[in-house]
C-alpha cells in the first residue's frame, strides 16, 4: 500500500484518470459538512459490504478526517485482496481544510 500526503493528493486532484477514485471513509454527517471534490463517501463501517463495488477502480485514494480511519480502511481493502490502494495517512480533511483546498458540500 502506498501512502501520500494531502498535498500530494491535491496535486493529483485535477489529473485523476478514469478509474481513479477518492474514497472518503468518514461518517455521512462529516462528509455533508464538506468533502474533497468528486469524492465518494463510504463510511468505514459500511466498507465491507461495498468491496465488490470498489473492484472496478484502478486506483483508490483513501482518506478520512485525521488519518486513523483511512489507515484502517486501507488495511481492510488490502487484506481483501486490493493492491491499488493509496492511503492519505496524515490528517486527512483537517489538513485539507487548513491548507485552504477546495471542498464541496
Amino acid at each position: 500500500m502506498t501512502k501520500i500526503s494531502v498535498h500530494d493528493l491535491h496535486e493529483k486532484l485535477h489529473e485523476l484518470k478514469s478509474g481513479e477514485i477518492i474514497l472518503d471513509v468518514r461518517n455521512p454527517d462529516e462528509y455533508a459538512s464538506g468533502h474533497m471534490p468528486s469524492s465518494l463517501n463510504i463510511p468505514l463501517g459500511q466498507l465491507p459490504e461495498k468491496l465488490e463495488d470498489l473492484k472496478k477502480y484502478v486506483t483508490i485514494y483513501v482518506h478520512c478526517k485525521m488519518g486513523g480511519r483511512a489507515q484502517r480502511a486501507a488495511e481492510l481493502l488490502r487484506s481483501s485482496g486490493f493492491t491499488n490502494i493509496v492511503c492519505i495517512a496524515e490528517l486527512g480533511m483537517d489538513a485539507w481544510h487548513a491548507s485552504g483546498y477546495p471542498t464541496e458540500s
